[in-house]
């Protein structure tokens, strides 16, 4: 296992489906459909590989002797700039505690998406090699380790997203997908801005002992490699790295998305395909959080420490505003879109508190609300594809004529407000635990805790209007779900229930590496505390 390249065939294997499916004549549409399935399939097994063969007392983070499963040689090297010597990019992969998760869940909730395509009547092989395009984009995020290679994967998923809401969208498709781009472009264009700046701030040391310009973004977070003259450098007097780190952290956050960088996403969701949607929410949203985790706040710790409780603040509003919003929708599929925002507060919350409970709450909540949400829009999806109406008033009483299909919908959404045995209620917790164990951001926690009571308003209200009640007898002949929906919707239940009630194996997947990125951080923090009173 050490040596097969098993994170570059996980990440890459859709692009060969994807070259497959473009042979495949477009008449053969179940071999285009099965295929898809297949490559995903294959992906969820290589994740569960990579899973059983975790070291967990590995931390990660800023050593790579404790990532796993690298992968690194040299991809793009330049000779020649008397300016500024050798370019050199490595092609550079490895996971840890905090990667792992994502990966587990980027390769279900993709699998559980193909299931959910089988219904796309439209353009079909080209609907088909976007997604598998779009599968590499999010898998290689998860996997790099140097920023450039980092910043090609982040690209790399725009262009198949812009044109699976384009083309397979709802009414609205052009400008919800004009409007997806235009904001990840801009946040996109930030992190470029900071990416260079950084490059041309920190040096490594070679084999041969000559010390180049870096994008390792390992080496990035020792400031004993960063230069005297750098402009993001510590070093230099006139640095300019509060202002490069609020820039890099807005162009995470309009992808988490964070108030006020959000609107892009009601609209991206509404207009969007079901199968679209679940991947949009449960895995696209999680790379804003997951892209601060891993750079933002490794990279710059002494600013992080400085901006923990603006960003409780702002995990606070999203929890708040994003609740009150959604209580206000009557399109089903736009009340989950608002409940993604709120939710996604609770992970901004926990990684604010810089502190183990807190961010081991967010980064379980960044699983636990991929699965839960993905399990949220399929639900929508199903009611969708026999009702064409996604109005919530014009249901009522669905209970008595889709029984089965109701429990899978009671178990989602009490999932979604936080009842403990299931998984929602353990990542919550722990992101309180650790927002009242931090003196700056306690009481941002407590205000954040009216987002609970918020969040089982708006879905107990909805299940009462959709669910309970006579039935609406211009519904009588929908009938129950069928067996692509089971397959789609039991995995995500079945996993919603095993963490609610034993959350200890994905707790134990991150702890060392949540512990090591605390304790960097502190330590990191010390060190330019230091600096700054020389």
């Amino acid at each position: 296992m050490t040596n097969f390249p098993i994170l570059s065939l996980i990440t890459f294997l859709p692009i060969l489906g994807m070259i497959v499916v473009l042979l495949i004549p477009k008449k053969q549409e179940l071999a285009i459909k099965s295929l898809t399935i297949v490559i995903t399939a294959v992906q969820v097994v290589l994740a569960i590989i990579l899973l059983m063969n975790y070291n967990y007392s590995l931390g990660g983070i800023n050593d790579i002797k404790s990532f796993q499963f690298i992968e690194k040689f040299r991809w793009i090297e330049i000779t020649g700039f008397s300016w500024i010597g050798k370019i050199k990019i490595d092609y550079f992969l490895g996971v840890d505690g905090l990667s792992m998760p994502m990966v587990l869940l980027t390769a279900i909730v993709t699998f559980i998406a193909s299931i959910s395509s089988w219904t796309i009547d439209k353009s079909i092989k080209g609907y088909f090699a976007m997604f598998l395009l779009l599968d590499t984009g999010m898998m290689g995020v998860f996997v790099a380790l140097d920023f450039f290679l980092f910043y090609v994967f982040w690209e790399l998923m725009l262009l198949p997203m812009y044109f699976l809401i384009g083309i397979w969208g709802g009414p609205r498709r052009e400008y919800a997908a004009i409007k997806f781009f235009l904001y990840t472009l801009l946040g996109s264009v930030l992190i470029l801005l900071v990416m260079i700046g950084l490059y041309f701030s920190s040096m490594e040391t070679l084999a041969d002992g000559t010390r180049v310009f870096t994008f390792n973004m390992l080496e990035m977070m020792n400031p004993a490699n960063y230069t005297v003259g750098g402009i993001l450098s510590p070093l230099n007097p006139n640095n300019l790295r509060f202002i490069a780190y609020i820039g890099l952290f807005i162009g995470f956050a309009i992808k988490i998305p964070m108030f006020p960088f959000h609107t892009w996403l009601p609209d991206a969701h509404v207009e969007a395909p079901t199968a679209i949607s679940v991947i949009l929410a449960g895995v696209l949203l999680k790379m804003g959080t997951y892209g601060i985790l891993r750079i933002s706040y490794p990279i710059f710790p002494e600013i992080t420490k400085q901006l923990v409780w603006y960003i409780a603040l702002f995990g606070m509003i999203n929890i708040i505003y994003g609740a009150f919003c959604a209580m206000a929708q009557k399109d089903f599929k736009k009340l989950i879109a608002y409940s993604s925002v709120s939710h996604m507060g609770y992970v901004m919350l926990g990684m604010a508190a810089l502190n183990t409970m807190g961010i081991s709450g967010a980064i379980l909540q960044m699983f636990n609300h991929g699965t839960i949400t993905a399990m949220l829009f399929l639900i929508v999806g199903v009611i969708y594809d026999r009702a064409h109406i996604r109005d919530l008033d014009s249901f009522g009483g669905l209970g008595k004529q889709m029984p089965v299909y109701t429990g899978f919908v009671t178990v989602a959404f009490f999932a979604a407000i936080g009842l403990p045995g299931l998984s929602g209620f353990i990542s919550e917790a722990l992101v309180f635990l650790g927002g009242f164990g931090n003196d700056i951001t306690r009481v941002l926690a407590v205000v954040s805790t009216l987002g609970i009571l918020l969040g089982a308003g708006y879905m107990l209200w909805t299940l009462q209007r959709v669910f309970l009640g006579p039935l609406n007898e211009k519904w009588a002949n929908l009938k129950d779900m069928d067996f692509r929906e089971f397959a789609m919707l039991v995995p995500l239940s079945l996993i919603i229930i095993f963490l609610g009630v034993y959350p200890g194996p994905m707790l134990s997947l991150m702890n060392t590496s949540v512990n090591t990125m605390v304790e960097f951080i502190e330590k990191a923090q010390a060190f330019y505390q230091t600096l700054g009173s020389l």
